[in-house]
């Protein structure tokens, strides 16, 4: 063959997922007795090698979008794997607790509140000093702004989202047909988009990877996926990250997802 041969200038499939794995849990013990060593090949060919080498994202990117899903599924020994990979290639703890943070409206507070253990967890056995440094929005006297909850959500959801939700649910009885507009408005957009941790193109990116694990295609995906680009992300980006998802959340859902953000 001639040595030009991409063969020979460029790593193997196997080569390339072992760097990768090492490069975010260090290097793999290849002694270790494995129960399924044929799937676990196969697991980490495909993870490492196939998905990690196709699209635009960094490892900082990668690795908060998989704690954004392993969260979601409740998958935690997987989270505190990934918590300590994400820590490995530089994720800052206060942008790996956001993550989980930003899916308690998605998910609910208990699931959010098992995710948090998991990284904790991680956080204590690494010597991370808890709690963590605030993001919120208080002010200098650490007095919560509640009153500004509203008018601080809706600054941040109308200019991506309209009155979409407001407008759909108008027809509900009172007090719902109110109410429920205004939790959403308060609590996800009030609560947690203005918070530091995350730029808006990445906060973005993270929730709709959430609600592509969550398989809602339908109410949310569509209209995140609108969001994703009006803040900052590309399409190339987008797509990448619902690709990143494949392995964790199976490949119906992710084509899905790909399906109801393609032509945006």
């Amino acid at each position: 063959m001639d040595a030009a041969d991409p063969r020979h200038s460029s790593p193997s499939r196997r080569e390339q997922a072992e760097a990768t794995y090492e490069r975010l849990f260090g290097a793999r013990d290849r002694t270790a007795h494995e129960d399924d060593p044929e799937l676990m090949e196969i697991l980490r060919g495909f993870i490492f090698g196939d998905v990690f080498g196709t699209g635009v994202l960094d490892d900082r990117t990668r690795e908060l979008i998989t704690v954004t899903v392993l969260a979601c599924l409740q998958t935690l020994p997987q989270l505190s794997a990934h918590t300590t990979a994400a820590l490995r290639v530089g994720v800052p703890p206060v942008q790996i607790r956001e993550a989980v943070y930003q899916l308690a409206p998605v998910i609910g507070f208990p699931r959010a509140l098992n995710a948090l253990a998991a990284i904790n967890a991680v956080f204590r056995d690494r010597g991370i000093p808890l709690p963590l440094p605030g993001e919120g929005a208080d002010d200098d006297a650490g007095r919560s702004r509640d009153a500004d909850r509203y008018q601080r959500g809706l600054a941040e959801q109308e200019p991506l989202y309209g009155t979409e939700i407001r407008d759909d649910l108008a027809d509900l009885p009172a007090p719902f047909n109110e109410a429920l507009p205004r939790f959403l408005t308060e609590f996800y957009f009030g609560d947690f988009y203005p918070r530091g941790a995350f730029t808006p193109a990445l906060r973005e990116l993270l929730a709709l990877c959430a609600f592509a694990a969550i398989g809602d295609t339908a109410a949310q995906l569509g209209p995140h996926g609108r969001a994703c680009l009006q803040v900052g992300n590309s399409k190339t980006e987008v797509i990448a990250a619902l690709v990143h998802c494949f392995p964790y959340v199976g490949f119906p859902r992710v084509v899905a997802a790909v399906r109801a953000v393609r032509d945006l």
